[in-house]
């Protein structure tokens, strides 16, 4: 049982290189009972790609999930400034 939800959606543009990326996580059961960090990215728009990682504990998933976000982070990725169209 996950304690509390994991979930992010952010992105990365810049008009002048024509990059407009998109990055989600979410931490979530699977029906076996493990935990799975479940990882999507590509560009804005499309389906992109998706990876699962499979964890015996919470704990392990939640450290990958903070240190992916501080990646990210440092990489120019931000939170959806507004709503979609």
């Amino acid at each position: 049982m996950i304690s509390q939800p994991y979930r992010l959606y952010v992105e990365r543009s810049d008009p002048s290189r024509n990059m407009a990326r998109y990055y989600a996580m979410s931490i979530e059961p699977n029906l076996f009972g493990d935990i799975c960090l479940l990882r999507k990215w590509g560009r804005i728009g499309t389906r992109g790609q998706m990876m699962v990682h499979h964890f015996c504990q919470e704990e392990e998933a939640v450290r990958l999930f903070l240190d992916l976000l501080r990646q990210k982070g440092k990489r120019g990725y931000r939170p959806r400034t507004s709503l979609p169209k």
